[in-house]
């Protein structure tokens, strides 16, 4: 069983749904995200989705985009994140790691070359946003081969087909969209997302984890409600755009934010 299946399993007999930050990995300075991330654990969240910084983030809005490019600023690569990833294995054995990105870095290294770092880093998912189930079936394989899980994202106008092929394809858990646009943009219609919600959880048994709109504790409360797990991406990486000149900071304020975020969703 795979770290994801057994979080998620172990959250669902305790009546709890998961707690999923993301953050571009190597923003705002590459020394910043490994001790982030053990922070992050302290918080109690569940998942880590770690970002790989990408020049062409088409999914994402301005924020991420930014942070991105702080990153890239850097000399951040797929690499240099995988490193970052296998260094924070060596400390913490439990908690899931998804790796979280675009299709062009992956496609540099070769599908085989990745999978296998992959599997040297100890990833435990990897979500290629533009990497459809349609075209992904090689690298699933090859992924799955080494025991790591294939996520795909969900629409608001994703068909059953559509989904019946992610939930085929795809393992550990699904990641719905639950704007259309891109990341930090718009405004949650919760009625919206319930009625999707039914109709996805109606064809897959794969958990389902809520983003693209979540930024504070009673928006995570509600979309707990819905889900299996809950994604905060934008509203984070805004506390780091906000204290670039103290980083230290700007953790302060993300622990403080994921907190909020736990309690609530656990009340």
């Amino acid at each position: 069983m795979s770290r994801l299946t057994a979080t998620f399993d172990r959250l669902a007999k305790s009546g709890r749904k998961a707690l999923i930050p993301f953050i571009t990995a190597g923003d705002p300075k590459p020394d910043f995200t490994l001790p982030l991330m053990h922070e992050m654990v302290k918080a109690g969240v569940d998942v880590i989705e770690l970002g790989v910084p990408f020049s062409d983030p088409m999914a994402d809005g301005p924020v991420i985009q930014r942070a991105s490019e702080r990153a890239l600023a850097h000399k951040m690569s797929l690499t240099k994140t995988l490193a970052i990833a296998a260094e924070f294995r060596k400390t913490d054995q439990q908690t899931p790691l998804v790796l979280m990105g675009y299709l062009n870095p992956i496609e540099a290294m070769g599908y085989e070359g990745f999978a296998n770092a992959a599997q040297h880093a100890d990833i435990d998912g990897v979500l290629t946003v533009d990497l459809p189930p349609e075209e992904g079936g090689q690298c699933a394989d090859l992924l799955k081969e080494r025991g790591i899980d294939t996520i795909f994202l969900l629409a608001p106008n994703s068909s059953d087909d559509r989904i019946k092929k992610m939930s085929a394809l795809g393992s550990g858990y699904l990641y719905y969209v639950s704007l259309k646009g891109v990341t930090g943009a718009g405004h949650l219609d919760v009625v919206d997302v319930e009625n999707k919600l039914k109709q996805i959880k109606a064809i897959t048994a794969l958990p389902v984890g809520i983003g693209f709109g979540v930024k504070d504790a009673e928006t995570a409360k509600t979309i707990a409600g819905l889900g299996d797990g809950v994604v905060v991406g934008s509203a984070l990486i805004s506390k780091i755009e906000s204290n670039l000149d103290d980083p230290e900071h700007a953790k302060l304020e993300i622990i403080a934010l994921l907190s909020s975020l736990r309690q609530a969703m656990d009340s």
